[in-house]
């Protein structure tokens, strides 16, 4: 594509901020065809049709941190190496998040119905299970992690399988986030429509910073942990596909990956406190 000739990789870690732009206008494209051809199932056609778009240069981030794992440096450096490629992916999300909270306040009803329909479907389903506080605490959290786990091990698989092809449940996650915020800033603003003057403006920007700040908090950490996941499925993926196993730089790769793993699982137990202990608190 004519992006990744001029965003490549390395350029995207000097500037991962450009992901953001890139995230968004990808999403934005994509829904754009998907309502133009494909509006009754333009839900999903975005998604993949967004899926599309990233892949090439996310595949190729991969391609380059495992080549970095290839090189004799300490564990702790490939960390931080790799923290580069980890700000590219959450730009990148958090941009294709963005677009859909956009669209979701901007779009008429109508269209939003058609346009998000599997998501808010989704989004009903997991309220649904949540009854406020008729569930414990304690057996809440360990439903959010043990399910928050079944999504990383399908970022892991899929990563391995596909190369990057976590890329796809990360996006879907995006647009199920960014639906969340839509809906919650476009309900409030309707509330806050009888309102006037200036306080009717402040009023909407305090709308829009809790829509954002109630689902930010614990989806951070969240997301976080699925792109190390699957950046450590798809490094394996890659190194499989260079035959670089049995050598002794693949076991290398494996201890650099089974370091990622560890990483993703402490992330999700600290979004599943957040989500548990601290957004409830707060929103």
């Amino acid at each position: 594509m004519v992006v990744e000739a001029i965003l490549n990789p390395f350029k995207a870690e000097k500037t991962p901020w450009k992901m953001i732009l890139l995230g968004f206008f990808y999403c934005s494209i994509s829904i754009l065809i998907a309502l133009t051809i494909f509006r009754s199932q333009s839900s999903m056609i975005m998604v993949f049709l967004t899926v599309m778009a990233c892949f090439p240069l996310v595949y190729n981030t991969i391609k380059m941190e495992e080549k970095k794992d290839l090189g004799d440096l300490k564990e702790k450096t490939l960390l931080k190496e790799h923290s580069k490629a980890l700000m590219v992916f959450m730009a990148l999300f958090l941009g294709v998040a963005l677009a859909c909270t956009l669209w979701y306040v901007v779009l008429p009803t109508d269209t939003v119905s058609i346009l998000f329909q599997t998501q808010s479907d989704t989004i009903s389903s997991i309220n649904s299970k949540v009854t406020g506080h008729q569930i414990a605490l304690g057996s809440h959290f360990l439903s959010i992690f043990l399910n928050n786990i079944y999504v990383l091990i399908l970022c892991i698989v899929l990563s391995f399988v596909y190369g990057s092809g976590a890329i796809f449940i990360l996006t879907w996650n995006a647009s199920v986030i960014g639906v969340a915020m839509g809906n919650f800033i476009r309900s409030n603003l309707a509330y806050y429509s009888t309102l006037i003057g200036f306080e009717k403006v402040g009023q909407y920007f305090q709308v829009i910073s809790i829509g954002l700040l109630k689902y930010v908090i614990h989806g951070i950490p969240e997301i976080l942990a699925y792109f190390v996941a699957g950046l450590a499925g798809g490094i394996i993926s890659v190194a499989v596909i260079r035959h670089d196993f049995g050598t002794r730089k693949f076991d290398h790769i494996i201890l650099d990956a089974a370091d990622l793993l560890l990483l993703s699982l402490f992330l999700l137990f600290i979004a599943g406190l957040l989500e548990v202990f601290v957004t409830p608190l707060i929103f």
